[in-house]
């Protein structure tokens, strides 16, 4: 737009202003019509020409001057949610959901305050209207859900959250290899994993070994630990921080011998189970010790070909772990298993120190020849970079 262009829109926008004042819509009406057969394409016309018609009480010809102006752009956002506020007043807010829900995604970060009120009501129709859906949900699938197996019912429970806008779908995000068509299960169901029950038979004794490798702490270090320079991103807290801490017996496919002759009964065990074999890269076995209210923030794990068993060992008070959109408490000597590239995050909510041991394990949906392929991948990938 050139000077005298902006220089005529400027005017043009205060004779408006001043025949709204006036209370003069007809007029107001007649100067933007005028000026949208010269600039038909000017979206300012369009809001101004919705101000106007709401104004004047016309709230069907308002809604078409805010369509007129999304026509042109699809992400202006005053638009948007002018046009949830709109169709709130014309229709309801479960009309009017989507639309703010929309306005709501595109929401500038730093919004001026005049406009936080409208903001800050798009989001509680949003919610309104998710909870209410939510309700109605579960009120029409209660019959038929009640016949559903355990799983089926877990599915079902996620799926309604999912399709009310109550949760969002999560996806595998590897850091290192996704291998595809794999199914996106956050909790894995125990009947996958058979020897679950003689890992959780053994918790005491794998609890005393860890008892004796906790006196001193001495081979625990920190989780995470990047090098000077390297991006930080969520973990600045705990980076170099004891607060997280390991203790390995397997690392990247290394047994660790002294810490598997300080901990042999916990060793022996993990030999036994099905550990993915993965030279270089897996497996990987260790305490993990959680000082008191400290939180794991979200993250994802390296590969979606195999996945992570927990089994809590020590757990002084209330602990929990989301994975994706469940959330669950730790339960001493019960392990569960999970996929970690679906983004995750945990937290120690009691006052003293909560440990868990980690070792991760073979996807069970791989056949025995694509865990060979899988291996055969990150040692080609290894040799191309030349590790």
């Amino acid at each position: 737009m050139s000077v005298s262009d902006a220089d005529a829109a400027a005017s043009l926008a205060r004779q408006i202003d001043e025949a709204l004042r006036r209370r003069d819509v007809a007029g107001a009406l007649s100067l933007i019509e005028a000026a949208e057969q010269v600039r038909p394409a000017d979206v300012s016309l369009k809001m101004q020409k919705a101000v106007t018609l709401r104004v004047a009480g016309d709230l069907p010809g308002s809604l078409a001057a805010l369509d007129a102006a999304l026509a042109l752009e699809p992400y202006n956002f005053m638009a948007l949610l002018g046009k949830g506020a709109l169709i709130e007043r014309l229709a309801g807010e479960p009309a009017a959901a989507e639309v703010y829900r929309n306005a709501l995604k595109i929401a500038p970060a730093n919004a001026p305050p005049g406009l936080q009120p409208a903001i800050a009501r798009a989001r509680e129709v949003v919610r309104k209207t998710a909870d209410a859906l939510e309700k109605h949900l579960r009120s029409r699938l209660a019959r038929l859900g009640a016949a559903c197996s355990g799983p089926a019912k877990a599915r079902l429970e996620e799926t309604v959250r999912v399709f009310s806008g109550q949760a969002r779908v999560y996806h595998h995000e590897p850091l290192l290899l996704h291998y595809t068509q794999l199914p996106e299960i956050g909790f894995y169901d125990r009947s996958h994993f058979p020897w679950l029950a003689e890992l959780e038979a053994e918790t005491d004794t794998i609890r005393a070994e860890l008892e004796g490798v906790l006196e001193t702490r001495a081979d625990f270090a920190p989780y995470i630990a990047f090098p000077p320079g390297a991006p930080v991103n969520q973990w600045g807290e705990l980076n170099h921080s004891a607060r997280w801490s390991s203790y390995f017996l397997w690392k990247d496919g290394m047994r660790q011998d002294g810490a598997c002759a300080a901990c042999p009964k916990t060793a022996g065990l993990l030999e036994r189970l099905p550990m993915a074999e993965q030279p270089g890269f897996a497996p990987t076995a260790m305490f993990s010790a959680l000082e008191a209210k400290t939180h794991i923030p979200p993250h994802t794990g390296s590969t979606n070909t195999r996945l992570l068993c927990h089994l809590p060992l020590i757990l002084p008070g209330p602990a929990r772990f989301r994975v994706g959109n469940q959330t669950r408490p730790w339960r001493m000597g019960a392990a569960w298993v999970f996929d970690d590239t679906i983004e995750h995050e945990a937290w120690n909510d009691a006052d003293a120190l909560r440990v868990i041991l980690i070792f991760d394990i073979w996807n069970p949906n791989l056949e025995p020849a694509e865990r060979e392929l899988v291996c055969a991948l990150l040692a080609a990938r290894n040799e191309f970079l030349g590790h």
